[in-house]
């Protein structure tokens, strides 16, 4: 279906944009931590909200 250079091309790109992708984010993680604080209290009350809205869904079925 793939011929070998195109498997290994795929592999390699893939190893390659991992490393990227860590790389960024470890030199960005500071900078994250200092702009994005609250953020997991953001996330947190979300999900309390969509489970809240379920219990609703499912208390008020008929």
């Amino acid at each position: 279906m793939f011929s070998t250079g195109q498997i290994v091309f795929a592999i390699g790109f893939a190893v390659v944009f991992t490393i990227i992708i860590i790389f960024s984010y470890k030199k960005d993680f500071r900078l994250h931590q200092k702009n994005y604080k609250g953020v997991k209290w953001i996330g947190f009350f979300f999900v309390l909200f969509i489970i809240y809205l379920l219990c609703i869904k499912f208390l008020l079925k008929d």
